[in-house]
């Protein structure tokens, strides 16, 4: 990814502070004099209306007197002055800007006006501002230090990003009394354009930067916050604090179940890989521990200890961290026999007792380590009269270096213990001071290994494989809001699902009472009957919905009662008869629910639970943000508490899990495919080990105004299918080109091994004859927001084959998209690379990109031509032997 145009943040030569001043303890003072004590190698400007000379440094009235080009200026005045400042930096030609002052949209609807106006003018000058409102930014490796604030900082290999300055104080405070040392450190402030993302992509690919911390308390641009976050967690371990738990709405659910914000959060963060912590001291845990980079198979752990009474304290904390105690094999248990005292009690927490000794305590881990249903390793040491420490730390330090199974050590107390810790701290060897923090740190391993596995999933919608039908729901939708009804019929909803391939119960309407019992003949006993009224969404409520209805004079009284108690609860609701349906009765059905609501922050999100009465009673319900796959979709179910009827239970045989995986993927589908829903309902749907059918289902619309980029509304990029396309060559070739999907993997590198080596060179700008496992996870398992692949691809003696491939990354101001392309050597000139080439550009367009733009060797004629004849512009490169080709968008 380039950072040419945020390079100037990240690397200055040479800086203007505005407001630099000798007055005690104003902002101006201190961020001047940091960055002067930091040694910053580059050239230094003072700022100053009133004063010739700041801090011993001559200085300037005035942006325009300023002698030299700059590449970032720091304003630290007051903010009704700033406005004037942007535009002499516009005329300056200085386009970074760092704004500390305050008095912006914090303060009230003046500030806010202010800021709106900093927007416009920094928008229309192409200014890229960090801030306002904000403590600054310290990069110590490059001695520059641009923060007001007196706290010392070291340099080190963590990154450090956060939305309040208290907050970072208190974490530079906390980290300088342990002597942890930072790589780069960015106060966000308002965030008026520069944000978590941003900064995210940078420390991503910052090689000082071995881990990533984030102070988050809220989140403004969703999908390039969840695009930055999921594309750095791929590259190394990010841990975050999010305020706001139990932050309750009941207005996001349909149902009378409320939910907390925070699940959504927690749901939103898991996709990302990214392992969230509640406190500071957490917060470095979590990133020494993942630094270490362990690569953990499960959350099975084993414990060794001589304190039963430390083992039961690191139980109950394994016990609330969710972590599982492993069940020791016979075979290690035996061993453990021979070890320990006849006495022992053959059960995890080991306890090897008082007395052990040096040997014990390696014999036994040695034991636990090599059991297969081990996946992790906690030694703890209490400093007893017969126990050496030391001598035991000498001993496990060996066994640790040497396994590929994490060992995590907690040696208990004070003094007769630090010489022990030294030795595992110089020995890298993850050491705590108590059980409850050991077990903590063992779950951000598991957690991370998780979520790393959540992130790696990439949805590609069912509708690639079947036909559901769209257009027919989005015109369902659309007349209904026409007549201004956002609660659609249980009629249109059941057709929405029927568009989606979801079965339902077939629902008639019935106006009168002669017509109610005409329908009831047409379908048989037993009925169910509800109230039909686009203003009443929760008929239980108002008696709406009666079951089991056996016979014709039912259905006359049940119709009689249902309108009475419409006209007497909802006096002003508009009735329109009722519903009526045949009553499903298998004995084998659970009744579940799957839900929708549109969180304000994250977009769609679905949530999984129990049915039909039990709903109300068991309030647990399990959550996910679309788009899911088969992976996705699993793990919601098996989230949910009523996981645990869905097997075997009261002589009932499991049900179908692979139907219901289906039904949540449909959902999935239609949440990306249709922003107007709103929120939604199926309850129940009735599933056993052989069908499933939604017995009943609401659904709220709302006004939706398209966005130049698709699936706008959803916080990660669904699999583009609007990108798919089906074409014939003028020889008559039918071939195919789509985006790349997870599964390609082989077919791309089948496809690179056939290109010829002029073909290669032409690609790679070198000789590079295949792609590693690594490479190829990260060519076909992509971030649809920020980078885009098309392959064609054609049937071969019944196998796709792959002739051609088109690429672009989105640069980091999301305005430019670099791009390369490359076709098999036997499908050159045939119409394959303009092709590519076009659909590249218009799905560059789709998402709002300026400049289509890349690299091409001057000896590569082939593709001097194509891009000469799809209108590309062409202009030097600093590389003698390379061209620069680009096209604009808008």
């Amino acid at each position: 990814m380039s950072f040419d145009n945020l390079e100037h943040f990240f690397n200055p030569r040479t800086i203007a502070v505005i407001g630099a001043s000798d007055r005690y303890n104003s902002i101006g003072m201190r961020v001047f004099k940091n960055l002067i004590e930091s040694q910053y190698s580059g050239l230094i400007y003072p700022v100053n209306l009133k004063h010739n000379v700041v801090q011993n440094k001559i200085a300037f009235s005035t942006v325009e007197e300023l002698p030299a080009s700059i590449d970032l200026a720091v304003i630290a005045t007051k903010a009704d002055t700033i406005p004037n400042i942007l535009n002499q930096c516009a005329k300056k030609g200085i386009c970074h800007v760092l704004i500390l002052s305050s008095g912006f949209s914090e303060s009230g609807a003046e500030g806010a006006k202010l800021e709106d106006q900093i927007k416009d003018i920094a928008f229309k000058n192409d200014i890229r501002i960090l801030g306002p409102n904000c403590l600054g930014m310290i990069i110590p490796h490059l001695n520059l230090n641009l923060a007001a604030t007196n706290s010392a900082i070291t340099s080190g290999n963590i990154g450090l990003i956060s939305q309040s300055d208290a907050i970072l104080c208190s974490i530079l405070d906390w980290a300088a009394e342990r002597r942890i040392g930072f790589s780069a450190l960015f106060s966000l402030g308002n965030a008026i354009d520069l944000d978590f993302g941003s900064f995210l992509d940078y420390l991503a690919f910052d090689a000082k930067t071995q881990s990533i911390l984030l102070y988050i308390e809220n989140i403004h641009n969703t999908r390039h916050f969840m695009s930055g976050l999921r594309n750095a967690a791929r590259k190394k371990p990010v841990i975050l604090i999010k305020t706001g738990h139990k932050m309750i709405d009941s207005k996001i659910a349909i149902s009378n179940v409320s939910m907390g914000f925070d699940e959504v959060v927690d749901c939103a963060f898991k996709r990302t890989g990214v392992v969230r912590v509640v406190t500071i001291e957490q917060l470095f845990s979590a990133a020494e521990i993942l630094s270490k980079k362990f690569n953990i198979k499960g959350d099975r752990l084993a414990i060794i200890t001589n304190s039963s009474g430390a083992g039961i304290m690191a139980a109950d904390q394994a016990f609330r961290s969710g972590i599982t105690l492993t069940q020791l094999t016979p075979s290690t248990l035996t061993r453990l026999d021979e070890i320990l005292p006849q006495f022992w009690l053959r059960q995890n927490p080991i306890d090897i007792f008082s007395d052990a000794t040096p040997k014990r305590y390696a014999q036994a881990v040695t034991a636990c380590l090599d059991d297969i249903n081990v996946d992790g390793l906690l030694v703890m040491l209490t400093p007893v009269t017969m126990v050496e420490p030391e001598e035991v730390a000498k001993q496990i330090i060996p066994i640790a270096k040497s396994s590929d199974k994490p060992i995590l050590v907690c040696w208990l107390g004070g003094k007769q213990i630090n010489s022990a810790r030294q030795l595992f701290s110089l020995n890298s060897i993850p050491s705590f001071n108590t059980p409850e923090t050991a077990i903590e740190a063992f779950s951000y391993l598991v957690n991370y290994q998780v979520n790393q596995k959540l992130l790696i999933q990439v949805p590609e919608p069912t509708s690639y494989q079947s036909k559901v039908d769209i257009v027919g729901a989005k015109m369902i939708i659309d007349s209904a809001l026409e007549e201004n009804r956002k609660n659609l019929t249980l009629v249109e909803s059941k057709a929405i699902l029927s568009a989606f391939e979801i079965p339902s119960t077939l629902a008639i309407e019935a106006r009168t009472a002669n017509e109610a019992l005409s329908v009831a003949e047409s379908l048989g006993f037993p009925l169910v009957m509800k109230i039909n009224s686009p203003d009443i969404t929760q008929k239980q409520n108002i008696k709406g919905v009666q079951v089991n209805i056996l016979n014709a004079e039912a259905v006359r009284n049940t119709f009689k009662e249902m309108l009475n108690n419409a006209n007497q609860f909802k006096p002003k609701a508009r009735i329109l008869g009722v519903t009526i349906e045949r009553m499903r009765k298998e004995p084998h059905d659970r009744l579940l629910r799957i839900g929708v609501f549109r969180d304000p922050t994250f977009g769609p999100v679905i949530s999984f639970g129990a049915g039909g009465s039990l709903a109300e009673a068991i309030q647990t319900r399990s959550f996910a943000l679309p788009p899911l796959n088969h992976y996705l979709a699993q793990n919601l179910i098996n989230q949910a508490t009523i996981i645990k009827v869905l097997g075997e239970f009261h002589n009932m045989p499991s049900v179908n899990v692979d139907i219901l995986v289906n039904i949540l993927l449909k959902t999935s589908e239609m949440v990306c495919e249709l922003p107007q829903i709103k929120e939604m309902e199926i309850n129940p749907l009735m599933l056993n080990d052989q069908t499933v059918v939604a017995a009943g289902v609401r659904i709220v619309v709302d006004f939706y105004s398209p966005s130049i980029r698709p699936y706008d509304h959803m916080a990660i990029h669904p699999y583009p299918t609007y990108l798919i396309k089906h074409l014939q060559l003028s020889d008559g070739t039918n071939i195919t080109i789509r985006p790349i999907r997870p599964e390609d993997a082989q077919l791309i590198q089948d496809f690179v091994h056939q290109l010829s080596a002029e073909s290669k060179h032409f690609l790679f700008f070198g000789n590079i004859t295949e792609f590693s496992y690594p490479e190829l996870i990260s060519l076909t398992q992509l971030d649809y927001d920020r980078e885009i692949a098309l392959i064609t691809t054609l049937l071969s003696d019944g196998d796709e084959k792959c002739i051609g491939i088109i690429r672009y990354v989105v640069t980091n101001d999301r305005k430019i998209a670099e791009f390369s392309i490359v076709v098999a050597d036997d499908w050159q000139n045939k119409g394959i690379g303009s092709n590519l080439l076009f659909n590249i550009l218009q799905a560059a367009k789709m998402q709002g990109l300026k400049t289509l733009q890349g690299e091409v060797l001057l000896s590569n004629h082939k593709m001097r031509r194509l891009i000469s004849n799809m209108g590309f512009n062409v202009r030097s490169s600093d590389e003698q032997d390379k061209i620069i080709v680009e096209k604009q968008l808008v």
